[in-house]
């Protein structure tokens, strides 16, 4: 059941699930921004805040490896374990009729990671943030269902190069990350319980403290490295790109807060290893958002755009991975092109959509809540139809990838990292041109101010 099924039919299945809790029936529904897979609905019942989590359609689920019944397990095990997890009141069952889900008591603070962000004392909560993390990483098997995952890595990295291939397969920064991981996939390490998901915008933060770890639909046992990398990525960093952990402060803080707090020991080579492999993952889950499009299984506007953020990732996985290439190809000089400005005539689709996105912007503040959100969203989607006029093609290439993929062809090929770099700073310049590495990028390869 998606968004669109109306809120009148929520309410009453709601009504239903909440009396089984000895709760009245809720007011006040409204949809919660954000989510890139499952909703959130914010509502009171008997005076009291609740937050309901469900999937906008069960197709969501058929690719996960748990149930929404496991991940309610699995926070009921974190709070136990002293986590600052929330509280589950009730589940969703069939004859409500609404879905796969489960209700929540609502935390106190926001997960807006700008908002966060301009909070002070950074350090302070990112010491929390890692002796959270340290929390989760120490429950045991025992302690949640049986059927949590174990992350086999060489198994992992084989399903992200499927995914690549069905995805076209043409894309060869991606292609590039796919070998590499191959290449330097580490020995495994006794599992750890991971959130899989930890990092700014799952996490609830009043007044610079840690109130809430939120979304663990991805808890699995893995590397503790991966759980620590993640939230670690530009993308997750919000703009915060000086800071490299949780985009709150120095990574070397964050590691030693960790252990103190209990934490296995971090190895700075592994944690490098899964910051790439996530990189991959997110890009491709990017990928993914342009397939459940068109199948038709969710045709919600986010999804398109989600996708074109696909060259976010390729730029910062190239930041990655120059290191990789010979001294003199790190040396060679990179030509990368800027929208130029059409000519006269007709006016051309970028124009179109600048003036549609003009007028949206007249109507913003007759908006609320998840509709403005989804206006923005709109907005973003024309700005990137405008910025394509300049981008005749987009940078991919199924041989290239293939051979990267392969290796017959890697870093040390001349000119091949100067292609490559120029067509990330293409391609993102189109699609998410405030993108912080890509100012990043310019000063690095171009030597922009």
């Amino acid at each position: 059941m998606g968004e669109s099924d109306g809120v009148s039919q929520l309410q009453a299945g709601l009504t239903s699930a909440l009396r089984r809790a000895g709760l009245g029936a809720p007011g006040g529904l409204a949809r919660l921004t954000g989510g890139a897979t499952m909703e959130s609905w914010r509502f009171e019942a008997d005076g009291e805040p609740y937050v309901l989590r469900r999937a906008p359609s069960m197709s969501f689920l058929e690719d996960r490896p748990f149930g929404h019944d496991t991940e309610a397990a699995i926070i009921r095990a974190a709070a136990a374990a002293g986590v600052r997890a929330p509280e589950i009141v009730v589940e969703l069952r069939g004859e409500d009729d609404i879905g796969s889900g489960f209700v929540m008591r609502a935390l106190p603070g926001t997960p807006d990671p700008r908002a966060i962000l301009a909070m002070a004392e950074p350090e302070r909560l990112l010491s929390e943030c890692a002796a959270q993390l340290a929390r989760i990483h120490a429950i045991a098997r025992n302690d949640v269902p049986g059927n949590v995952p174990v992350m086999d890595y060489e198994e992992a990295i084989a399903k992200l190069q499927d995914q690549f291939e069905e995805a076209g397969g043409d894309r060869p920064i991606l292609a590039l990350g796919l070998k590499w991981l191959a290449d330097n996939c580490p020995a495994p390490v006794e599992p750890v319980l991971n959130h899989g998901d930890f990092r700014l915008g799952n996490l609830l933060v009043e007044e610079g403290k840690l109130a809430g770890v939120l979304d663990w639909e991805l808890a699995h046992f893995g590397d503790w490295h991966e759980d620590l990398a993640f939230g670690c990525m530009p993308v997750w960093r919000f703009g915060s790109y000086e800071r490299p952990a949780l985009g709150l402060g120095a990574l070397e803080d964050y590691f030693a807060a960790y252990e103190a707090a209990g934490g296995r020991p971090v190895d700075r080579a592994r944690f490098r290893f899964w910051t790439i492999y996530r990189t991959v993952w997110w890009a491709l889950g990017c990928l993914r958002n342009a397939q459940m499009w068109r199948s038709g299984d969710d045709r919600m506007l986010e999804r398109v755009v989600i996708s074109r953020r696909t060259s976010e990732q390729e730029l910062d996985l190239l930041l990655l991975l120059e290191e990789e290439a010979p001294e003199a190809e790190q040396r060679a000089p990179v030509t990368a092109s800027r929208p130029t400005k059409s000519g006269p005539g007709e006016a051309t689709s970028g124009e179109i959509a600048r003036a549609v996105s003009e007028w949206l912007g007249t109507i913003k503040d007759r908006m609320e809540g998840h509709d403005r959100f989804q206006l923005a969203v709109a907005r973003n989607a024309l700005g990137m139809i405008k910025r394509d006029d300049a981008l005749l093609a987009r940078a991919t290439d199924i041989d290239l990838a293939a051979a990267l993929l392969a290796g017959d062809v890697w870093l040390d090929e001349p000119g091949l990292l100067a292609r490559l770099r120029a067509e990330a700073l293409d391609k993102l310049e189109a699609d998410v041109p405030k993108y912080p590495s890509l100012a990043v990028a310019r000063r690095k390869w171009l030597g922009e101010d």
